[in-house]
């Protein structure tokens, strides 16, 4: 599973459970709601910590992948592609 969908998950389990928390405190619905969003939020910056960061590596690692292929591409396209070794150089003069 991907970094991404275990923090996505992990940051909604921790709002329905601090919702489900609040859920037996009398107090308007709506603000049930805002404090179960501000604690959890609150509560996932230090217990998904180790998540957060790993999907930030992976997100970084992915970033730098677009990049370089990017640059391949552009440079490709401007002809200053080099054949790799063992490619036969279709380029003759």
């Amino acid at each position: 599973m991907s970094a991404a969908v275990k923090y996505t998950l992990g940051r909604i389990g921790l709002f329905v459970g601090v919702l489900a928390a609040l859920w037996f405190v009398d107090m308007n619905p709506f603000l049930r709601l805002m404090l179960a969003l501000v604690f959890s939020a609150a509560l996932s910056f230090f217990l998904l910590r180790g998540w957060r960061d790993e999907m930030a590596g992976e997100m970084a690692e992915a970033s730098e992948r677009r990049r370089t292929e990017k640059e391949r591409l552009r440079s490709a396209l401007a002809g200053e592609d080099q054949p790799a070794e063992g490619e036969p150089d279709d380029r003759r003069s």
